[in-house]
């Protein structure tokens, strides 16, 4: 049996509970993993409220995102064998917050020696979001990147992946996460009414790419400071970027494995605020919607 957590209907953290159910077998193309982390993202409670549509089997497991070791490998799969230690998304209709999970073998990536199963298991979903946010307009060496939101779990990422591509950036968080985003290498910025004129000062010419995380009124804000509003890229509000001129998230298949490399090579290092087991994955959620961590959260079997 495994472990699964699971919402039974669609609403708020009533919905969930802890059940064991039978461990998945593997399908075509599939491995069977044995999940040592799970990464936790705001997408599990859009999930779980229904704004991803109501049309899924319940009760379904929440997490999107995994790192663990494979346990099984299904039919047609080559290139992974049982003990191998792995990082994916989990394959659909599938949740991560559970002993156990299927991951796509053609989705999936080999951990990199020295990174924690913690660190791995944000790579997947936060890690490759953040990727795509910085490159989808193509970042030039050199280029000034303002991150909206630099302080979560995407954001810390985005600093980190503009500025090993060469980039200065700059990050908008609230106090408590400057030392966060001030570790990344990028500039801080205090968010509310200030942020458009502290970014002003830093960057008086303007910024070449707004990356945004929180959208509504600070992207708003914010969206005057680019040189071109096509270099806008949203993941939290498409709707107000695309209105601005700028766009949602493109998603880039080469993703994973350029950051799981860079992660492997010391390029960025993921870094995970809290560690919950997954009896206690409702508090893991609850800490993410009220959006006050500090980098990922993440939760561990």
């Amino acid at each position: 049996m495994s472990r699964m957590y699971m919402f039974t209907r669609y609403g708020g953290p009533e919905t969930e509970e802890l059940q064991e159910r039978p461990v998945p077998e593997p399908g075509p193309g599939q491995l069977l993993v044995e999940v040592r982390a799970a990464g936790v993202n705001p997408s599990d409670l859009k999930l779980r409220e229904g704004l991803f549509g109501r049309r899924h089997t319940l009760p379904r497991t929440l997490g999107f995102e995994v790192s663990g070791v494979v346990a099984a490998v299904g039919p047609d799969v080559e290139g992974y064998a049982v003990g191998d230690a792995v990082l994916g998304p989990v394959a659909p209709g599938g949740g991560g917050f559970a002993d156990h999970a299927l991951v796509r073998a053609r989705e999936a990536a080999r951990k990199p020696d020295g990174v924690s199963f913690e660190a791995a298991a944000t790579i997947p979903v936060a890690g490759t979001a953040a990727y795509d946010l910085v490159h989808q307009t193509g970042l030039e060496d050199g280029q000034t990147v303002l991150v909206l939101g630099a302080g979560g779990g995407v954001g810390h990422l985005a600093c980190e992946i503009a500025r090993a591509g060469g980039a200065r950036v700059i990050g908008v968080a609230s106090e408590g996460k400057r030392e966060l985003v001030e570790s990344t290498g990028a500039a801080w910025v205090t968010s509310g009414d200030g942020a458009a004129d502290a970014v002003r000062g830093l960057a008086p010419g303007g910024v070449d790419l707004l990356v945004d995380l929180v959208g509504g009124q600070p992207l708003r804000d914010l969206a005057p400071l680019v040189t071109s509003p096509d270099r806008i890229v949203s993941a939290a509000d498409e709707e107000t970027a695309t209105a601005l001129g700028g766009s949602g998230r493109v998603e880039d298949p080469e993703a994973l494995a350029r950051l799981v490399a860079m992660v492997g090579d010391g390029a960025i290092t993921p870094q995970v605020s809290a560690v919950y087991p997954l009896e206690r994955a409702g508090e893991a959620l609850a800490a993410v919607a009220r959006g006050h961590g500090k980098g990922k959260t993440v939760v561990v079997p």
